[in-house]
């Protein structure tokens, strides 16, 4: 019959249907075990990274768990749409302390990794290099040290390189300089030595560079020349010596070059301003603070005040600091705080923009200090707020981001204590000369009283043993300095313990009830450990974070018993 040769067609055409559909339904399951074995391999991998984490003050990480099942919506972490592999990490200015745990390694499908503005030590791990995919690592503004590693040139689709702001050491790789898409790198402040990589000419898409404020050192390598997107480079503060070389008047995109104190010599090139201080005179600060009217006052202090002011243009709002000259040692403070601010870039330091030193209206002396603007004020006014009428202030401060600052102050004593050219004490830490930006960062200013040393002088004597009257506040500076003392690390260290039982206690150290004998650290240690919560801010316990029970206790006991150790520990 001729209709069998066509069912046995039918029949095999169908089985071979049957057969490619199994198969493919079988490599679609195939698959998707695989892609979930690799997101498993993702969260594992952020779960390690938390474990490298030993302080969430902010609680960023909170929803990092295991309990909790899809980890595309945990808190700073974004996913790509279709694999559903993590493909950015935004952790920036999230209060973290702690260590980049290699896992990150495996996260194999980044694009994205910033962790920038928190308090990241230890090294950066080699296992970045294998991130392929990445092309933007914003890791500034954090401790981390060690040396640059050289594979991250195999994160060959890198477009920006953000290490400023660190303890690095070590040289720039040259294997960085193969990184053909790098459109902006920077390794300022931080600690790197040798030279400028003379292949620095292969980074043909970069357009800004900046590696000041390190200890690099030698000539600027002709192949800089090749770099013809370059807008912005900054060299400024190192150890570079000879001739700028010609060529780089070829680089027609060149906009901003910054090479202060270097022993370079040479022209500029037309067209290029040369990114120095700004100049200001008597008259444009007059202006910018309304005459110094007292409506612009913000503050004042034992050699000035301080005014908001606002500059040019672009209506930049700062911060202008008149010393009264008349006040004995104002004139040497101004001088000490030149020098000391000149040279040193941190995250919490106040950013000082330039000096002015010039004649006033009457022919008089004059000098200013002009420093970045911060909008929420000192420490001082959110610890201790006044309330007077139609000016009072209503402020408070959880304990989150009382943390939060104490950690920022003791990374900028590290900072100066350890990581400076010259090594500074900065003499006079209190509440006052704690400044808070607009994420309540906290940046330490005022540094009329600092003492800078040899770099050489490991046990911070002093080179140059003169005062400016007493090395601090009262209250707030270590004992031996009222018996001659001289200036040292271990009497910021006791200032930095006050101004920490103070942000506990909401007292401060010169308050009224201290007298006979008491002050304020007597005054937690005698609390400790039964009636620790009685001396707590109030604020704290009205707001609910410390709770009157047993375990709220015990952790507020431990945490006081620490401050107060901290306060014997500099006083033996």
């Amino acid at each position: 019959m001729v209709y069998l040769p066509m069912m046995m067609t039918v029949r095999v055409f169908l089985l071979v249907v049957l057969f490619v559909s199994s198969t493919k339904f079988e490599l679609k399951d195939v698959s998707a075990a695989t892609m979930n074995s690799k997101s498993e391999t993702d969260r594992a991998s952020l779960l390690a990274l938390k474990d490298g984490i030993t302080a969430n003050a902010q609680g960023i990480l909170n929803s990092w768990n295991d309990s909790s099942s899809d980890f595309c919506h945990w808190k700073g972490v974004i996913c790509g749409r279709r694999h559903r592999r993590v493909i950015s990490l935004e952790l920036p200015r999230s209060g973290l302390i702690g260590w980049i745990s290699p896992s990150i390694g495996n996260l194999t499908f980044l694009r994205s990794i910033d962790l920038s503005n928190n308090s990241f030590y230890g090294i950066i791990p080699q296992e970045i290099g294998q991130l392929s995919r990445l092309q933007y690592l914003l890791l500034s503004h954090n401790s981390l040290g060690g040396d640059i590693p050289s594979n991250l040139s195999h994160c060959s689709q890198l477009r920006g390189l953000y290490l400023d702001m660190n303890n690095l050491e070590g040289k720039i790789p040259k294997e960085i300089t193969t990184l053909s898409k790098l459109v902006e790198f920077t390794v300022a402040s931080n600690n790197l030595s040798g030279g400028i990589p003379h292949s620095i000419g292969n980074m043909s898409s970069l357009q800004q560079m900046s590696m000041a404020y390190n200890n690099l050192e030698g000539s600027i390598p002709y192949s800089i020349a090749q770099l013809r997107s370059l807008i912005y480079f900054s060299i400024a503060v190192n150890k570079f010596y000879g001739t700028l070389p010609a060529m780089i008047y070829n680089i027609s995109s060149l906009k901003l070059l910054s090479l202060t104190l270097n022993r370079l010599h040479g022209e500029l090139p037309q067209d290029v301003d040369e990114f120095n201080m700004i100049k200001l005179s008597y008259e444009d600060l007059f202006k910018a603070t309304n005459g110094f009217s007292e409506t612009n006052l913000i503050g004042s202090g034992s050699f000035g005040c301080v005014y908001k002011g606002v500059l040019g243009q672009d209506e930049t709002i700062v911060a202008v600091k008149v010393l009264n000259l008349q006040q004995r040692g104002a004139p040497k403070s101004f001088k000490v705080e030149c020098n000391a601010l000149r040279n040193i870039r941190h995250r919490n330091l106040v950013k000082i923009l330039t000096s002015c030193s010039s004649i006033d209206s009457k022919g008089d002396d004059f000098k200013a200090l002009v420093y970045e603007f911060m909008p929420n004020g000192s420490l001082e006014q959110w610890l201790h707020p006044r309330f007077d009428g139609e000016h009072s202030q209503s402020r408070t401060l959880s304990l989150v981001q009382r943390i939060t600052i104490l950690v920022d102050v003791a990374s900028a004593l590290e900072y100066l204590h350890h990581y400076c050219h010259a090594r500074i004490v900065h003499c006079d830490l209190k509440p006052s000369n704690i400044l808070l930006d607009a994420d309540m960062s906290a940046h330490v200013g005022d540094f009329g009283l600092a003492r800078l040393f040899s770099q050489t002088n490991q046990n911070f004597s002093t080179t140059q043993s003169s005062t400016i009257g007493m090395k601090g506040s009262i209250g707030y500076y270590a004992p031996e300095y009222g018996v001659g003392g001289e200036a040292s690390s271990q009497g910021d260290v006791y200032s930095f313990g006050i101004l920490l039982l103070e942000m506990m206690t909401g007292r401060r150290p010169t308050d009224e009830m201290f007298d006979d004998g008491v002050n304020l650290h007597i005054f937690a240690k005698m609390a400790i450990p039964e009636r620790v919560i009685q001396i707590v801010d109030p604020e704290l316990l009205t707001s609910g974070e410390i709770m009157k029970t047993d375990e709220g206790t015990r952790k507020l006991k431990y945490r006081m018993a620490w401050e107060t150790r901290c306060q014997n520990a500099q006083q033996g």
